[in-house]
């Protein structure tokens, strides 16, 4: 299988704490891998860098290959665009613009991306058809259900067509019937689309139906 992701030697502090060492960790096309462990692990810390919104401690021996790119190796700004094009975001609290309507919600990526408007818009109408909240398109995210706003995060985070997926905690402001529909949503979409999904999970049914559990403790992979 060819490896979409590849991280050797990721280490992380923040003043005199270390919060990750010396993490290994390859990620194949079209795997979900939940990442899991107690409160303080480093789960957060690890899944930012992975998908580059952190930057690793430089260390020589580190490297973070996505797609066949070195990213530890490129600037801010390509590294910015890269993950526009490659990477897909879902966190727990739906981090949705209030001020914007849902439908601006999910083409953003495609605006900062500097795609045409107007398929931009056709696209985002399709996957929110997809994922049932189509009808939801012009309203505030705050008129929207925890449930209902949930998929309209996952559906800004297909919207370039992403090759990787990183999810914080997805479902951990759902309930349990939501939580569930979620769930397999993203096996769902793994299967139309091919995309590989690297998820922060406390939920127990989510880790086990995923293809591959990585056990994170004090910063380190057990």
């Amino acid at each position: 299988m060819k490896k979409i992701l590849s991280a050797r030697s990721l280490c992380k502090s923040y003043g005199n704490i270390q919060v990750l060492k010396n993490i290994d960790l390859d990620v194949e096309d079209n795997e979900i891998v939940a990442i899991v462990g107690p409160s303080g692990a480093g789960k957060t810390s690890l899944l930012h860098i992975l998908g580059t919104l952190d930057r690793p401690d430089n260390v020589v021996e580190s490297s973070l290959i996505i797609d066949k790119i070195d990213t530890t190796k490129i600037s801010n700004n390509a590294l910015a665009a890269f993950r526009n094009r490659n990477m897909g975001f879902v966190f727990q609290f739906h981090e949705l613009l209030p001020e914007f309507t849902i439908l601006e919600n999910v083409c953003l990526p495609t605006w900062i991306g500097e795609n045409s408007p107007k398929n931009s818009k056709i696209k985002a109408m399709e996957l929110l058809d997809q994922l049932g909240v189509v009808n939801h398109a012009s309203k505030k995210p705050t008129s929207l259900s925890g449930g209902e706003q949930q998929r309209v995060a996952v559906a800004r985070s297909l919207i370039n067509d992403p090759k990787i997926i990183f999810a914080d905690e997805p479902s951990g402001n759902l309930d349990s019937e939501n939580a569930h529909k979620l769930h397999e949503l993203f096996f769902k979409l793994r299967k139309e689309r091919g995309c590989s999904f690297i998820i922060v999970t406390h939920n127990k049914d989510l880790a086990k139906s995923s293809d591959r559990t990585i056990s994170l403790r004090d910063g380190k992979v057990q």
